[in-house]
């Protein structure tokens, strides 16, 4: 990323990128492909250890940031995330864990395990329709039946759905909507497993039919949790922007070292103005991708009234032209970049699937549409 950092931050992010270095090198990933996890439950707890979890928990909950600008310190682990390829429940856990802090004390033994690392967290939202990655989408119900809460519907695509020991449902109560944490196992929970073009990360799909749970594990207020669940997307949105940034980032260095080590002719690939012209865009695009991530996660730590434009602007942008970028990678590295063997096909599979993930470039584009439309065209 390009915040200027402070050494906290610094320490933070050096610390994380060593780490991964060491623990999930490529030969490891492509070990952990045939894991039906895709990650270790004892690494995912030492990255814990490291903060990976706490830092959108308030400190009176349990977590903290390093610099007082939680989202920006959140990116900068998405970020290395992203140069690494690393397998493990970044996303999720942290939203959930982002939810049940804003919550108050309700849920705080949930939050201690999600803090530690030995739970998993997944939240619940997108569902399989053209507008199932907005909030005001969301069609699963949560009713109130005396002193229960009773889910039913469909959501796809769950990130660790089979990994979490709970999910953190998003649905509709009347005019309203409600968050609701659901035990894995309950009774009416249903999780299928869905194919994920990443070689670690795992996605499923959860149906919930008359699923009962006690009232008192609603995360905030009953039909009132509209504010929350739209920060805690702002929140994903970001999280996944950095991390493709940092795909971004390590493909682009991979690329431009080969094309200096490589000489066709007598002369480095990197010498042929074909090349150099795409090399040009791909920087542009790189460091775009840069700005447009750092300018949404500011926007989101300081709640501003444009944050969920910038957002989606920063989602569709890095959406598209990751994997632009990747792609010309891949043809730039010629028939080694398609192979296997090679690395980047790992950072080509990760910013394929973040831009799906919480809505395809498509999809923000007509958020972005809608939003400006509620300002009046402003």
């Amino acid at each position: 990323m390009l915040h200027e950092l402070t050494a906290d931050q610094e320490s933070l992010r050096d610390t994380t990128a060593r780490f991964l270095a060491a623990t999930v090198p490529a030969g490891r990933l492509r070990e952990l492909h045939d894991d039906d996890a895709g990650f270790d439950r004892r690494w995912w707890e030492r990255g814990a250890e490291l903060g990976w979890t706490s830092l959108l928990v308030p400190e009176a909950a349990g977590g903290g940031s390093v610099s007082g600008r939680p989202v920006v310190d959140a990116t900068l682990l998405a970020h290395e995330f992203g140069f690494h390829a690393a397998p493990g429940p970044l996303l999720s856990c942290n939203l959930v864990a982002a939810a049940l802090g804003a919550a108050g004390p309700a849920h705080a033994g949930i939050l201690q395990g999600l803090l530690s690392g030995s739970l998993v967290g997944s939240w619940c939202l997108t569902e399989a329709h053209p507008d199932g990655h907005r909030p005001e989408g969301v069609t699963t119900s949560v009713a109130v039946d005396g002193g229960e809460l009773v889910v039913d519907g469909t959501k796809r695509p769950v990130e660790a759905a089979a990994q979490a020991e709970w999910l953190l449902v998003t649905g509709r109560t009347g005019a309203g909507l409600t968050q609701v944490l659901v035990p894995a196992g309950a009774p009416g929970v249903r999780l299928e497993p869905m194919t994920s073009v990443d070689l670690t990360r795992r996605f499923g799909l959860a149906r919930f039919d008359g699923v009962r749970v006690p009232a008192e594990m609603a995360v905030g207020e009953v039909g009132d949790a509209a504010r929350q669940i739209e920060h805690q997307l702002q929140l994903g949105l970001v999280l996944l922007a950095a991390e493709s940034v940092g795909a971004m980032q390590q493909a682009f260095e991979t690329t431009l070292q080969w094309s200096f080590d490589r000489y066709t002719f007598g002369r480095p690939l990197a010498s042929y103005q074909e090349l150099k012209h795409r090399f040009a865009d791909m920087k542009t695009w790189l460091e775009t991708g840069h700005a447009m991530a750092d300018v949404a996660a500011s926007a989101v730590e300081c709640h501003d009234p444009d944050a969920a434009e910038l957002a989606s602007a920063a989602a569709a942008f890095i959406g598209h032209y990751g994997a632009e970028l990747l792609q010309d990678c891949v043809q730039m590295h010629g028939g080694i970049g398609l192979t296997y063997e090679h690395d980047l096909h790992l950072f080509l599979r990760r910013v394929t699937l973040n831009r799906t993930v919480l809505g395809t470039p498509s999809h923000h584009r007509r958020r972005i549409a809608a939003l400006l439309a509620e300002d009046g065209g402003t």
